[in-house]
């Protein structure tokens, strides 16, 4: 893949996604080509997931998140599209997963990945938690998405499960390996626990985590509702130029894609 052509991105779409438009969108924006291809498509062969430089799974309701969030989706990647998708990831490949997204990529066990488990449940609030809040990017996280992010950011979130839960040893790992590439931020920018700052109640306020590789990377705000400028509720206030706060994310992954 030469850098004057743009690359190709898998923007995966089922029943109930719902943001695969703004997220194709988002990446074209940055240089890359999007297609938005329906699982279904994959799973008979008449799509390979091999032929295209990114995967990213957008957010939405997948298969109406029946048997909790993300999980149906999760059997289908996990089970029909095992070889591929470890292919695909072994290559060092980037894997984008948005809220709904990243739900499946932890149900699937592509998050947090080399063995770990963790889950993505019920928001500690007891209710949809739909509102911007505070973001901050970890400088020595090896992840791929987050590179020069330096400053805290906004971001929008959307999402009845998106509370993040491991056993006391695969929070240790996750730590140990740099592997909590965003988390919630206070007014002060540092990361917190307490609501309505950190909107679910994640543990050690993840937003966001990555593989070890850096590759894979699954967070539950929404970058793809906040690409332009304008979308951000005081844009012409903080004047936020050409670009909205979460456009750095897939500008670095046009560069992953660019380095593979």
């Amino acid at each position: 893949m030469g850098l004057e052509t743009p690359m190709k991105v898998l923007v995966l779409r089922a029943p109930g996604i719902n943001c695969d438009g703004e997220a194709a969108a988002a990446m074209e924006l940055a240089g890359a080509l999007a297609e938005r291809v329906h699982v279904n498509r994959l799973l008979d062969g008449s799509v390979r997931l091999l032929d295209y430089g990114m995967l990213l799974l957008p957010g939405g309701f997948a298969y109406g998140d029946h048997l909790g969030a993300g999980r149906m989706l999760a059997v289908d990647l996990a089970h029909r599209l095992h070889d591929d998708l470890h292919v695909f990831v072994a290559d060092g490949r980037p894997v984008l997963g948005i809220c709904n997204g990243f739900q499946v990529l932890v149900k699937s066990g592509l998050l947090p990945g080399a063995g770990a488990s963790a889950t993505l449940t019920n928001n500690a609030s007891g209710h949809y938690e739909c509102r911007w809040i505070g973001l901050k990017a970890n400088p020595a996280s090896p992840c791929l998405f987050t590179q020069g992010i330096d400053e805290p950011f906004e971001l929008p979130v959307g999402h009845g499960e998106g509370r993040f839960l491991a056993a006391p040893a695969t929070l240790a790992q996750l730590q140990a390996n740099q592997q909590i590439a965003l988390q919630y931020v206070d007014a002060q920018g540092q990361p917190t626990q307490s609501y309505p700052a950190n909107p679910n109640g994640a543990q050690l306020a993840v937003a966001g985590i990555c593989n070890q590789q850096g590759n894979v990377f699954g967070l539950m705000p929404h970058p793809d509702r906040a690409f332009l400028p304008q979308q951000h509720p005081q844009w012409r206030r903080r004047g936020l130029g050409a670009a909205g706060p979460g456009m750095a994310i897939f500008r670095n992954a046009v560069r992953a894609m660019q380095q593979v």
